[in-house]
């Protein structure tokens, strides 16, 4: 089941700092979520679980076998490797038919080319070598390996990664390959589709700073639930301007880019590396030092840091802050911050005194950073 972690749904209150305190991630990755998590969590992220799909192994392995027999009855020109956890798949349940001897020696006196880096370290790991392996980890640079060679008569095995790659295949067989599709496990629909469903709706309105993307179908899945609910464009706004998607690389930020929406990635396909990605470019964005005249204080996300100290602060007051913060020592107004934090949505000017309240509380004993200037509005008590 997804599980969610908010800022909005926990008490505001002290904590130790990381370099993304203040911040809230969403995960939306299904395998390996638990690591990805717990490193953002290490780094001081609050995060939302919400996996967008999951993986299945086939129900029937009777097509695994089939394919894997095909694979066996003649010579391997080519081997196809394009996701590490469907190789290694593949050759463990081969393994457990007392085929996988055989198949790996097919496979060795065959061209085996991979779709990245996962894909390629699987390999390596079953004791093969790539010849070729696209820098880009697009499945069109290996087609365009593949047609650039003689293919007729060739016999090509294509490692599929959750559903038929039936163009690559296509392509192929024009060219008179004899093309065998080896399927491993396929996508389905998310356990929790309410988790799904409320990360979209979090990221309308602006609850998480980052969304964190594994697979280019994981995006393709959350985009169909913002559909389902009718925020498609809310969701491709939000991830244009105030939500950073962070994709572990370009063939997965590619169902975004080709909509408009610019991503950020690491230069290595890891997980480590994307969680030290998110650490470095959210504060780069999202980060301001005040100074009080005593002592620095740091607005991060939705947290004040003060002397190693972080005090988390929900939404709307975070966002009270921002805006004043924007402007440090300036007076704004109740209807200045009505419209600068509730883009006129909220009823009255009542709803920005309370939300000033609920920002000084959080603040606790930090709560005079925001002063009320009679008859005028609010501002931030620091040096300008």
């Amino acid at each position: 089941m997804g599980t969610a972690t908010t800022a909005a749904g926990e008490p505001p209150g002290r904590e130790s700092t990381g370099p993304l305190t203040g911040f809230t991630v969403g995960v939306t990755a299904a395998r390996r979520r638990e690591e990805l998590v717990a490193l953002l969590r290490r780094r001081g992220a609050r995060v939302i679980a919400a996996p967008t799909l999951r993986i299945l192994p086939l129900d029937d392995d009777g097509a695994l076998r089939r394919a894997t027999g095909r694979c066996l009855a003649g010579p391997l020109d080519y081997v196809v490797a394009t996701t590490g956890v469907g190789w290694r798949g593949w050759m463990s349940t081969a393994e457990g038919w007392g085929q996988g001897a055989r198949l790996a020696r097919a496979c060795q006196e065959a061209v085996v080319l991979t779709r990245g880096p996962k894909a390629t370290g699987a390999v390596r790991a079953s004791g093969l070598d790539e010849t070729y392996s696209p820098r880009s980890e697009a499945c069109d640079e290996l087609l365009s390996w593949l047609l650039a060679r003689e293919l007729r008569g060739r016999r090509i095995a294509v490692q599929e990664h959750g559903a038929p790659l039936d163009g690559f295949a296509a392509a192929l067989r024009e060219r008179g390959a004899e093309v065998i599709e080896v399927p491993v496990y396929r996508w389905a629909p998310p356990e929790d589709p309410d988790a799904v469903r409320r990360l979209v709706e979090q990221t309308v309105r602006r609850e998480v700073h980052a969304l964190t993307f594994t697979s280019a179908p994981a995006i393709t899945a959350f985009l169909d639930a913002a559909d389902e609910v009718g925020l498609r464009t809310e969701v491709l706004a939000a991830l244009r301007d105030d939500v950073m998607p962070v994709c572990v690389g370009p063939l997965c930020a590619r169902p975004l880019e080709d909509v408009g929406v610019p991503t950020v990635s690491p230069e290595r396909g890891r997980l480590g590396s994307l969680v030290r990605t998110i650490a470095e470019a959210l504060p780069a964005r999202n980060r301001r030092e005040l100074d009080t005249g005593t002592q620095t204080v740091v607005l991060q996300g939705n947290a004040v840091l003060v002397d190693g100290e972080a005090f988390w602060l929900p939404p709307v007051p975070a966002a009270v802050l921002r805006a004043l913060a924007e402007r440090p020592g300036w007076v704004l107004s109740r209807a200045d911050l009505l419209r600068r934090v509730w883009a006129g949505s909220a009823p009255d000017e009542h709803a920005v005194e309370a939300a000033v309240g609920r920002l000084r509380g959080a603040l606790g004993p930090h709560a005079g950073l925001v002063r009320t200037i009679p008859k005028r509005g609010y501002r931030l008590a620091v040096s300008t």
